[in-house]
């Protein structure tokens, strides 16, 4: 194939070239190699031309030309997302645009409790400029110092702060969104309250780029807990462990309980194998650990109080083997660190297939056990990476090839083990995908295994927004 993609009419390209100037209209591979790319290696796109646009009013006006010329646009923010929804198809027609330079944060409004950002805004920098202002912005991903919040909204991201304050969707109050016909949607409000029709916000977010591209939003800010506790525990038995101690958790400390994270062994001695600068939170082995966050609006004594009741419980109940308390900031850091390594150090152990499903709470250690079967019959030998965050049903549910298998052998089994897994999931009415979107990934068994009236629904919808069928095409549905 041909590494040169020269499928857009050269006119075309200096048309769209001439809209943010040639500086930012990349049109060399070398320059255009890391947005075609994502960061798993597992797509490979093509392009002729990558747009970073510097205003909403130059968003505008692609999408009018991408309108008129019939040309596909895959916006991308950050390119972190997993399941390849901001990687360009192989064709080479596709234009991808970057909202890398729209990163204002527009407005920190501490009386509302509100924070206006544009889409290319890295989410460590917005959660910086947060503590800054002595508020909380809550979104948390291992991939937060290079994400960026257009794509944290496209995809609805999770993370570990789901279980107190929501996924991104439920932390957006307003968005600013270019229609393909390069109209612009300025719902930039910070209402908590607003029963006035749709709620169309809801319809950009999670659509992967499907229907317009997210410029802008308003976005909830908190206050800062004035303490937080960490923890780590080594449970003696099964997630039934861990399915009692978070009950326990959440009676005893209700909404200051905001994070429960499940981690097996062997996603915690690959971390303890392959991490840098990792430290053993817990001196004796255990079959599975929980990393477990307490934070108080009062003060550090009420939360370390708190941490410690629920923990010296478990002990008694028979629950919890060992836990540790982090005694300063630092460790509680550390802790963190430990979960937010883990996913990368799946990587040295070879070839590995992936799931990032969702059940009932309840349902969870039964969900383990079955899946656990399923992965021995399709691949005996194959070693279960599992992990995530309990606390609002997330597993990331996840496999790595036999020891003595290659890497290309095992990976010939991916759809097979999708299936498999896929098929335990819905047997308890869960989810093939809890946080990571659809994207290409997922989109073939989306269509195929959900309800026809909520593909019907959905192509519906697209059809409304962009009958053209220029934004984003082949992703989602």
């Amino acid at each position: 194939m041909n590494d040169q993609p020269f499928d857009l009419d050269p006119a075309v390209i200096d048309r769209f070239a001439s809209i943010v100037g040639e500086k930012y209209a990349l049109r060399d591979q070398a320059d255009i190699a890391p947005y075609i790319t994502e960061r798993r290696g597992l797509w490979h796109g093509r392009t002729s031309l990558v747009l970073r646009p510097g205003s909403v009013e130059e968003v505008s006006r692609i999408m009018r030309l991408a309108t008129e010329t019939g040309t596909p646009i895959v916006p991308q923010s950050g390119n972190t997302g997993l399941v390849g929804a901001q990687v360009p198809d192989k064709s080479g027609h596709d234009i991808v645009l970057s909202l890398s330079r729209l990163n204002r944060i527009r407005e920190i409004d501490v009386l509302s409790n509100t924070v206006t950002v544009e889409a290319g805004v890295i989410l460590q920098t917005l959660q910086e400029a947060a503590d800054a202002a002595d508020r909380l912005f809550p979104l948390s991903l291992a991939a937060q110092g290079s994400c960026q919040i257009g794509g944290n909204l496209s995809s609805n991201a999770g993370g570990t702060g789901v279980l107190a304050y929501g996924n991104a969707r439920e932390l957006c109050l307003g968005v600013e969104v270019v229609l393909p016909t390069g109209e612009v949607f300025d719902d930039l409000r910070k209402l908590k309250k607003d029963n006035t029709g749709y709620d169309l916000k809801n319809l950009f977010v999670g659509a992967e780029g499907t229907l317009g591209v997210i410029t802008a939003a308003v976005l909830k800010l908190f206050p800062k807990p004035k303490g937080r506790e960490v923890a780590f525990a080594g449970l003696p038995s099964s997630p039934n462990d861990a399915l009692s101690l978070f009950t326990l958790a959440m009676d005893r400390a209700g909404a200051s309980l905001t994070a429960f994270e499940l981690i097996a062994k062997r996603p915690y001695d690959f971390t303890l194998k392959h991490g840098q600068g990792i430290t053993r939170p817990l001196a004796d082995d255990w079959p599975w650990y929980v990393l477990m966050q307490v934070s108080s609006g009062r003060s550090e004594e009420d939360g370390k109080a708190l941490i410690e009741e629920i923990l010296a419980a478990g002990l008694e109940q028979g629950i919890v083997g060992d836990a540790v308390v982090s005694a300063s900031l630092a460790q509680g850091d550390a802790f963190w660190n430990f979960r937010e390594t883990l996913p990368e150090c799946q990587k040295p152990e070879g070839a590995s297939i992936k799931h990032d499903i969702s059940v009932p709470i309840a349902s969870i250690p039964e969900f383990i056990e079955k899946a656990a079967g399923v992965v021995e019959t399709v691949c005996p030998g194959a070693r279960v990476v599992c992990f995530g965050h309990m606390g609002d049903g997330n597993l990331h549910y996840n496999i790595s090839r036999p020891v003595d298998w290659r890497d290309e052998a095992f990976l010939d089994l991916y759809h097979l083990m999708n299936h498999a897994v896929h098929d335990v999931v819905r047997s308890f009415h869960g989810s093939i995908s809890a946080e990571h979107g659809i994207g290409q990934l997922k989109r073939d068994e989306l269509i195929a295994t959900a309800p026809p009236m909520a593909i019907d629904l959905m192509r519906r919808v697209k059809a409304a927004f962009d009958p053209a069928g220029i934004m984003n095409p082949g992703k989602v549905i």
